[in-house]
Protein backbone atom coordinates (compact mmCIF):
# COMPACT_ATOMS: atom_id res chain seq x y z
CA UNK A 1 0.00 0.00 0.00
CA UNK A 2 2.73 2.72 0.33
CA UNK A 3 4.32 1.60 -2.80
CA UNK A 4 1.02 2.63 -4.15
CA UNK A 5 1.16 6.35 -2.24
CA UNK A 6 4.65 6.90 -2.36
CA UNK A 7 6.37 5.41 -5.63
CA UNK A 8 6.18 6.60 -9.15
CA UNK A 9 3.07 6.23 -10.98
CA UNK A 10 3.12 3.45 -13.77
CA UNK A 11 3.21 6.31 -16.63
CA UNK A 12 6.25 7.74 -15.07
CA UNK A 13 8.14 4.62 -14.81
CA UNK A 14 6.82 3.87 -18.68
CA UNK A 15 7.69 7.91 -19.56
CA UNK A 16 11.26 7.03 -17.89
CA UNK A 17 11.56 3.88 -20.72
CA UNK A 18 10.44 5.75 -23.66
CA UNK A 19 12.84 8.47 -22.55
CA UNK A 20 15.72 6.24 -22.60
CA UNK A 21 14.51 4.84 -26.24
CA UNK A 22 14.05 8.87 -27.41
CA UNK A 23 17.84 9.80 -25.74
CA UNK A 24 19.39 6.42 -27.60
CA UNK A 25 17.84 7.36 -31.12
CA UNK A 26 18.97 10.79 -30.64
CA UNK A 27 22.72 10.24 -29.86
CA UNK A 28 23.37 8.06 -33.15
CA UNK A 29 26.37 8.80 -34.91
CA UNK A 30 25.01 8.93 -38.31
CA UNK A 31 22.87 12.27 -37.46
CA UNK A 32 25.84 14.11 -36.47
CA UNK A 33 28.46 12.43 -39.11
CA UNK A 34 26.03 11.98 -42.86
CA UNK A 35 23.08 13.62 -42.19
CA UNK A 36 25.31 16.91 -41.03
CA UNK A 37 23.44 17.42 -37.67
CA UNK A 38 25.77 19.58 -35.50
CA UNK A 39 27.17 17.74 -33.00
CA UNK A 40 26.87 20.53 -29.98
CA UNK A 41 25.04 21.00 -27.12
CA UNK A 42 22.60 22.52 -29.27
CA UNK A 43 22.63 19.76 -32.25
CA UNK A 44 22.05 17.16 -29.88
CA UNK A 45 18.81 19.12 -27.83
CA UNK A 46 17.20 19.42 -31.07
CA UNK A 47 18.01 15.56 -31.98
CA UNK A 48 15.96 14.96 -28.60
CA UNK A 49 13.13 16.97 -29.28
CA UNK A 50 12.27 15.88 -32.42
CA UNK A 51 12.42 12.23 -31.75
CA UNK A 52 10.39 13.06 -28.13
CA UNK A 53 7.68 15.08 -30.44
CA UNK A 54 7.62 12.42 -32.98
CA UNK A 55 6.44 9.87 -29.79
CA UNK A 56 4.00 12.73 -28.21
CA UNK A 57 2.16 13.30 -31.86
CA UNK A 58 2.14 9.52 -32.03
CA UNK A 59 0.92 8.86 -28.49
CA UNK A 60 -1.77 12.12 -28.91
CA UNK A 61 -3.15 9.98 -32.30
CA UNK A 62 -4.57 7.73 -29.67
CA UNK A 63 -7.74 8.62 -27.97
CA UNK A 64 -7.96 8.31 -23.99
CA UNK A 65 -6.58 9.33 -20.76
CA UNK A 66 -3.68 7.16 -20.98
CA UNK A 67 -2.02 8.78 -24.35
CA UNK A 68 -2.40 12.38 -22.73
CA UNK A 69 -0.89 10.92 -19.65
CA UNK A 70 2.29 9.39 -21.12
CA UNK A 71 3.05 12.34 -23.14
CA UNK A 72 3.13 14.65 -20.15
CA UNK A 73 4.90 12.22 -18.24
CA UNK A 74 7.58 11.99 -20.78
CA UNK A 75 7.27 15.61 -21.64
CA UNK A 76 7.98 15.98 -18.06
CA UNK A 77 10.48 13.65 -17.95
CA UNK A 78 12.63 14.67 -20.98
CA UNK A 79 12.66 18.69 -19.02
CA UNK A 80 13.72 17.35 -15.71
CA UNK A 81 16.74 15.78 -17.68
CA UNK A 82 17.39 18.90 -19.16
CA UNK A 83 16.92 20.78 -15.80
CA UNK A 84 19.72 18.34 -14.63
CA UNK A 85 22.08 18.81 -17.61
CA UNK A 86 21.48 22.43 -17.11
CA UNK A 87 22.61 22.46 -13.40
CA UNK A 88 25.27 20.22 -14.53
CA UNK A 89 26.97 22.71 -16.92
CA UNK A 90 26.79 25.28 -14.32
CA UNK A 91 23.49 27.22 -14.71
CA UNK A 92 22.27 29.06 -12.05
CA UNK A 93 19.23 28.29 -10.05
CA UNK A 94 17.97 31.41 -11.03
CA UNK A 95 18.72 30.89 -14.58
CA UNK A 96 17.61 27.07 -15.26
CA UNK A 97 13.60 28.22 -14.59
CA UNK A 98 13.78 30.83 -17.76
CA UNK A 99 15.54 29.04 -19.75
CA UNK A 100 13.47 25.68 -19.14
CA UNK A 101 10.33 28.02 -20.21
CA UNK A 102 12.23 28.70 -23.32
CA UNK A 103 13.00 25.22 -23.74
CA UNK A 104 9.22 24.32 -23.75
CA UNK A 105 7.93 26.66 -25.94
CA UNK A 106 10.55 25.84 -28.49
CA UNK A 107 8.90 22.29 -27.99
CA UNK A 108 5.46 23.10 -28.40
CA UNK A 109 6.95 24.91 -31.52
CA UNK A 110 8.71 22.29 -33.00
CA UNK A 111 5.49 19.79 -32.39
CA UNK A 112 3.38 21.93 -33.58
CA UNK A 113 5.48 22.59 -36.93
CA UNK A 114 6.31 18.79 -37.52
CA UNK A 115 2.45 17.98 -36.88
CA UNK A 116 1.17 20.79 -39.53
CA UNK A 117 3.78 19.37 -41.99
CA UNK A 118 3.12 16.18 -41.50
CA UNK A 119 -0.31 17.08 -42.07
CA UNK A 120 -0.36 18.79 -44.76
CA UNK A 121 2.66 16.03 -46.61
CA UNK A 122 4.44 18.81 -48.06
CA UNK A 123 8.41 17.94 -48.41
CA UNK A 124 9.28 21.28 -48.31
CA UNK A 125 7.70 22.39 -45.29
CA UNK A 126 8.83 19.52 -43.25
CA UNK A 127 12.45 20.89 -44.91
CA UNK A 128 12.34 24.25 -44.31
CA UNK A 129 11.12 23.41 -40.18
CA UNK A 130 14.23 21.25 -39.83
CA UNK A 131 16.80 23.67 -41.73
CA UNK A 132 15.42 26.59 -39.45
CA UNK A 133 15.29 24.47 -36.12
CA UNK A 134 17.94 21.61 -36.32
CA UNK A 135 20.45 23.33 -38.49
CA UNK A 136 19.49 26.67 -37.74
CA UNK A 137 20.11 27.59 -40.97
CA UNK A 138 17.97 29.06 -44.13
CA UNK A 139 14.75 26.91 -45.65
CA UNK A 140 16.48 25.78 -48.52
CA UNK A 141 19.84 23.99 -46.86
CA UNK A 142 21.16 20.86 -47.98
CA UNK A 143 21.10 18.94 -45.63
CA UNK A 144 17.56 19.34 -44.68
CA UNK A 145 16.24 17.15 -47.74
CA UNK A 146 18.26 13.46 -45.91
CA UNK A 147 16.84 14.48 -42.23
CA UNK A 148 13.55 14.91 -43.47
CA UNK A 149 13.45 11.21 -45.10
CA UNK A 150 14.70 9.79 -42.06
CA UNK A 151 11.91 12.40 -39.93
CA UNK A 152 9.30 10.75 -42.58
CA UNK A 153 10.61 7.02 -42.34
CA UNK A 154 10.03 7.42 -38.33
CA UNK A 155 7.03 9.24 -38.04
CA UNK A 156 5.37 6.56 -40.66
CA UNK A 157 7.01 3.56 -38.43
CA UNK A 158 5.77 4.96 -35.43
CA UNK A 159 2.56 5.42 -36.81
CA UNK A 160 2.75 1.69 -37.93
CA UNK A 161 3.48 0.73 -34.43
CA UNK A 162 0.60 2.75 -32.83
CA UNK A 163 0.58 4.76 -29.59
CA UNK A 164 -1.36 1.75 -27.88
CA UNK A 165 1.83 -0.30 -28.44
CA UNK A 166 3.92 2.39 -26.45
CA UNK A 167 1.48 2.63 -23.65
CA UNK A 168 1.81 -1.16 -23.66
CA UNK A 169 5.98 -1.19 -23.45
CA UNK A 170 7.07 -1.62 -26.86
CA UNK A 171 9.77 0.66 -27.73
CA UNK A 172 9.39 2.84 -30.11
CA UNK A 173 10.92 2.01 -33.42
CA UNK A 174 13.06 4.28 -35.09
CA UNK A 175 14.78 3.52 -38.66
CA UNK A 176 18.37 3.50 -39.20
CA UNK A 177 20.40 6.15 -39.82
Amino acid sequence: MLNRLFGRKPEKLRAEALYRDVVAAARRPGFYARLGVPDTVEGRFEMIILHCALVVLTLKSEEGEDPTRLSQALFDTMFDDFDAAMREMGVGDSGVGKKIRFMAEGFYGRAEALREAARHDQPDELQAVLARNVFNAEPDDPRAPALALYVNSAFQALQAQGGAALIGGLSPVFPAV
